[in-house]
């Protein structure tokens, strides 16, 4: 078992669950080390099988959903070197079984972090500037509509692990620093970043779930002092990524999947957890929690927002976004002409 791995577990999250409807003993065992109390062989076996059951059932999730969302989990971790990247703060109690979920693009920070990895990536030679045209195409749409097309994303995805197979893992997460840095950190949202230092202040974890490379994702935790963040996790081998995917792509669905198996590893009681989303695409991982908040919402969420009672926080502004982008009317030439000198820098 690795150091990362959770108790209970074995080295690979994907065996843990390959053979469960045959034997179910791997999956009972770690319910039964994780969350029930020591039992005679028979009574840990009942009581296992019941558990495991419960939480398929809680989660409303078929078992391969569940074990793509437990691989997403530990590939995070593993990315991560740990299971929390920031330890809470020792002097505030901790809220044990709370914690706070936050998507990425247009809830954290402003526009779409896909693009200024595409860039990053781009600047490195990674590919030609005429690969990413299509990604800032989708980028377009994305700011014109306010709204996420899911086969845009899942084919975006697609292109970033073909453009960083054979590519050293140390190298991408030294660009992603760059990236934080030079961008996305202060395009963070003042609204959506204190209601995270609000949950953090309250002892609950807070999290990072979002489409973004996990090695992203988690460099903005890390700059933020969240708990951690769950990402699109790309496979590692001999420490060069292989261009296959670990778990599912964290939109839509896969969000759902990955909170179920966080959940489930960190012992969080989803009726006391709070989600934060600025795309209808999320609303699987919404409506899981108790607490559900659109921010910035597309005109789809802000309806089933509406229609549900969800809370609704609204932090873009239009001075705002008009100093950091242009005017409406130009929002095409300056996207490419923006494109261009943040490539040739």
């Amino acid at each position: 078992m690795s150091a990362t791995t959770p108790p209970g577990f074995p080295e690979s999250p994907r065996d843990f669950l390959a053979n469960w409807t045959a034997s179910r003993g791997n999956l009972r065992n770690f319910l039964e080390t994780q969350a029930l109390a020591p039992l005679d062989e028979e009574s840990q076996r009942t009581a296992g099988e019941a558990a495991a059951a419960a939480a398929l059932e809680e989660f409303g999730l078929e078992l391969e959903d569940f074990a793509s969302g437990v691989d997403s989990v530990t590939g995070s971790y593993d990315a991560a070197g740990a299971q929390r990247i920031t330890d809470q703060d020792p002097d505030v109690p901790v809220d044990v079984g709370a914690a706070a979920f936050f998507d990425v693009d247009n809830t954290l920070i402003q526009g779409s972090s896909l693009v200024e990895f595409a860039f990053g990536l781009a600047r490195k030679r990674y590919f030609r500037l005429s690969e990413i045209l299509p990604i800032a195409w989708k980028q377009l749409k994305f700011r014109v509509s306010g709204s996420e097309n899911a086969k845009d994303v899942a084919h975006g995805r697609a292109q970033a692990l073909e453009f960083v197979k054979g590519r050293s893992v140390d190298e991408l997460v030294e660009l992603c620093e760059e990236i934080v840095d030079a961008s996305l950190a202060r395009r963070a949202y003042p609204g959506t970043t204190q209601l995270a230092e609000m949950h953090l202040a309250a002892g609950q974890q807070v999290w990072l779930v979002t489409a973004t490379p996990v090695q992203l994702a988690q460099v903005l935790a890390r700059r933020f002092g969240f708990t951690g963040a769950l990402g699109t996790v790309a496979e590692v081998k001999d420490g060069k990524f292989t261009g296959r995917l670990v778990g599912d792509i964290l939109h839509g669905p896969g969000k759902k999947h990955a909170v179920a198996a966080l959940a489930t590893i960190e012992g969080l009681d989803l009726s006391r957890c709070t989600a934060y989303s600025d795309s209808a695409n999320d609303v699987p991982m919404l409506s899981m929690v108790g607490t559900a908040v659109a921010i910035n919402p597309d005109r789809k969420l802000r309806d089933i927002a509406g229609d549900r009672g969800w809370l609704v926080r609204d932090y873009r502004s239009v001075r705002r976004a008009i100093r950091t982008y242009g005017l409406p009317a130009l929002v095409t030439a300056v996207f490419s002409y923006g494109g261009w000198r943040y490539y040739r820098r």
